[in-house]
């Protein structure tokens, strides 16, 4: 954690690792993060077609790895082969951030059935007490009734706050928005009701700084170097 002035601190998540640099949602690219000075790194998890959780944004390896090919209809051994071992798993990505936080982005359709193999992985890894897990509202539903103890960060984007029954629900430690719609009074009224606030994603020193004027708790960013200059300066 970093602390800016006497009153604030900022948690700094590197957005899929340290993706300007390197490949998104890789352990290099993991690695790269957390040597920046990342206080956490957020990465997006799917299942394979044998119920493995692995480290990818997207439905299917095409965007970062030119196999036109979808993943659910993957096993995690076909995965590894057609990526030269790029994609992790879960369990390889907890091993290599040992220590670190980890923010888990659940992608794709999501229910209990998904998310039981990830919050196994985590618990297999023994780092439950430093994952937190954020998604939509029916994601983490699913995720509250797999593991009531987990902590959550609700992914919110709308100016509407969320109804009191969904938030009693879900049990929110967090509520994350997309940085754009943040302002002093969400920020205000996310406080006021007993949450952090959490922001993705920034990336310019601009916005950056209006996100630590404004008051956020966790800025998830692309840029972990611009934000800690942001800090220190």
């Amino acid at each position: 954690m970093t602390t800016m002035g006497a009153m604030q601190t900022v948690t700094v998540v590197a957005h899929r690792g340290d993706p300007y640099r390197v490949r998104e949602n890789t352990l290099d690219s993991l690695r790269s993060a957390l040597a920046l000075g990342a206080d956490a790194v957020e990465t997006d998890v799917r299942l394979t077609r044998d119920r493995v959780p692995v480290l990818l944004h997207d439905p299917t390896l095409l965007r970062l790895w030119n196999v036109d090919r979808p993943l659910h209809a993957l096993s995690a051994d076909e995965v590894r082969g057609l990526t030269g071992g790029g994609v992790p798993t879960l369990a390889e990505a907890l091993a290599a951030t040992d220590g670190h936080r980890v923010m888990l982005d659940l992608c794709g359709g999501v229910d209990r059935r998904t998310v039981a193999p990830v919050v196994d992985a985590v618990r297999q890894a023994d780092a439950a007490d430093r994952v937190f897990y954020c998604a939509g509202a029916e994601a983490m539903l699913a995720v509250r009734a797999v593991d009531p103890g987990a902590e959550i960060a609700l992914t919110w984007t709308s100016l509407a706050p969320p109804r009191a029954a969904l938030l009693a629900a879900i049990g929110p430690r967090w509520l994350n928005y997309r940085f754009s719609l943040v302002n002093r009074d969400i920020a205000a009224r996310v406080h006021r009701d007993g949450h952090l606030l959490s922001v993705w994603t920034p990336d310019t020193r601009r916005s950056l700084r209006r996100m630590l004027a404004v008051g956020v708790d966790s800025i998830t960013t692309n840029r972990v170097d611009v934000l800690r200059g942001a800090l220190e300066s």
